[in-house]
């Protein structure tokens, strides 16, 4: 039950965050993925060199 309400609690928080804040949301979505574009580059580069 808690569970649903945490949810629940951060969907709202995201619609609210989109709609009050559209520049500070895309910048952050923008900051996110460049992070997970990074650690997928080096875990590339880790396996490349394990590799060779």
């Amino acid at each position: 039950m808690a569970k649903k309400a945490v949810t629940w609690a951060a969907i709202a928080f995201l619609v609210f965050f989109v709609a009050f804040h559209p520049d500070a949301a895309a910048h952050a979505t923008r900051n996110l993925g460049g992070l997970i574009i990074n650690i997928g580059k080096g875990f590339g580069d880790f396996f490349t060199r394990v590799a060779t």
